[in-house]
């Protein structure tokens, strides 16, 4: 049983949402983004969306959940947006951004610059005394978590001082170091 599955997703207004021939297809004020969807039964009634199986197959119980967030984060992006924030932890570590390019040095012997997709807005902050942020902003979930990830991918926390790129209120396994 899909707790999440059965759940009916809202549309908020301004936001448009189509299926025709296993493809929907979500316009909003942000953007418009498309999924593919098999073997669940789209429905669509006034104001809401339900997503149903047509049976108890194991295959279809697992895309039950899935299609409906998949649907429910389009929805969301497409109205609101995604946002996740990367701090940089380490001394002479800085971000800076020049349009869509994004210019990191973290301690190797070359910056790291980075093209960013075009639904993808990069913004950096660095105040004294403080590490620098780099936020990237867009209506599309996947493509804001697999950019962050890869820009994290660069040089991760390590567990003993902790420094690296990391996600803002990640909280680290950290270690102790050596014992006198």
């Amino acid at each position: 049983m899909s707790r999440i599955g059965k759940a009916p997703i809202s549309v908020p207004e301004g936001v448009t949402v189509e299926y025709k021939d296993g493809v929907v297809t979500v316009k909003g004020k942000l953007g418009e983004l498309t999924q593919n969807i098999e073997d669940i039964i789209f429905k669509k009634e006034e104001g809401e969306i339900i997503l149903d199986r047509p049976s108890e197959s194991k295959v279809h119980k697992s895309k039950h959940g899935l299609y409906r967030s998949l649907i429910n984060n389009m929805i969301e992006g497409v109205s609101k947006g995604f946002t996740k924030e990367l701090e940089l932890v380490g001394v002479g570590y800085r971000a800076s951004h020049q349009g869509q390019k994004l210019d990191i040095a973290l301690g190797f012997s070359h910056n790291i610059v980075f093209d960013l997709a075009p639904e993808v807005k990069v913004e950096t902050v660095s105040e004294k005394g403080k590490n620098p942020i780099i936020k990237l902003t867009s209506f599309d979930k996947q493509l804001v978590g697999q950019v962050a990830a890869k820009i994290r991918g660069y040089r991760k926390p390590e567990p003993y001082k902790g420094k690296g790129v990391k996600f803002v209120g990640e909280q680290l396994r950290r270690k102790a170091g050596k014992s006198a």
